[in-house]
């Protein structure tokens, strides 16, 4: 039997990125479907009375989307529910959704932003699903994110003054390509000069139970190092320390060390490994001594 979990190295990627990107991950037909759901749910979502609403905060997820929503049978698709299952544990409860619709030849941009960072705790965060059901070609409508800026601490609305920073990404792939998100993401809407259309669906989704060792494991033994894998000592490359110690080019010295400090602290929170460090710098600032533990 397949599982369909994310793996070790998945799970390190999303914690150093605050993404995962999977490429036509829903299939052709169910796309198809897709776009005429999102069509009607934007169309009748602020009608007083309309049946196209969602369902209320706080709801399991499990419970939401009844067929025959295309929604819902994308969210419960094998690889997606793996997915959510290895990020925020078995039935989260979903908080909100909204459909986002570009028209060809938009040029509204949004304002850089982050999904109300305050209203989870910490460590415990919530993932957002970004579909694309049709096909979004580079420059033409994707969503514009900076990969690495979620563990960042900013209040929702304080980023709109910053443009053109590095390492910025914008969405684009073929059609059913899934992006998810750590709430924490920061991310704007873009323009659309292309011909087409971009449509996209965004569920956030809120975890019921701690977040620990949700994902396929089988390689986290082999993947997870111990405090002797260390800059000034030995430093494998295959470790997750080596994930974590990824540079992302809006990242200067002082701010690249902090972020290791941030990684290693929700790595120690997903693997339930209290003395997980990266380099000795989170277990320096506690005043702990590895000599002593």
């Amino acid at each position: 039997m397949t599982d369909h979990r994310l793996t070790t190295r998945q799970m390190a990627d999303f914690v150093t990125n605050g993404f995962l990107r999977f490429d036509a991950i829903v299939p052709p037909e169910l796309n198809r479907r897709g776009v005429e759901e999102m069509a009607v749910l934007m169309a009748e979502r602020l009608i007083p009375g309309a049946d196209a609403k969602p369902p209320p905060t706080g709801t399991p997820l499990s419970a939401c989307y009844p067929p025959p929503s295309a929604i819902g049978e994308y969210l419960r698709l094998p690889a997606v529910a793996g997915i959510i299952e290895s990020l925020v544990g078995p039935d989260p409860t979903f908080d909100h959704d909204w459909t986002h619709h570009i028209a060809a030849g938009s040029e509204y941009v949004q304002p850089l932003h982050v999904d109300a960072i305050t209203d989870t705790a910490e460590p415990a965060f919530d993932i957002q699903l970004f579909w694309f059901p049709e096909d979004v070609a580079p420059g033409e409508g994707g969503t514009r994110f900076v990969p690495g800026s979620h563990l960042r601490r900013v209040l929702a609305s304080g980023l709109d003054r910053y443009q053109h920073i590095r390492g910025e990404q914008q969405a684009a792939g073929p059609a059913g390509t899934v992006l998810v998100f750590h709430h924490g993401m920061w991310h704007a809407g873009q323009p659309n000069p292309g011909a087409g259309d971009r449509w996209m669906h965004k569920v956030r989704l809120n975890p019921s139970v701690p977040q620990v060792r949700h994902w396929n494991t089988g390689d986290l033994d082999e993947l997870h190092n111990d405090p002797s894998d260390h800059m000034f000592a030995r430093m494998a490359d295959d470790s997750i320390a080596h994930t974590f110690r990824t540079w992302h080019p809006w990242q200067g010295v002082t701010e690249h060390r902090n972020e290791q400090i941030q990684r290693a602290r929700l790595w120690r929170y997903l693997t339930g490994d209290h003395r997980y460090d990266v380099d000795h710098y989170l277990t320096r600032l506690e005043g702990l001594s590895l000599i002593h533990i």
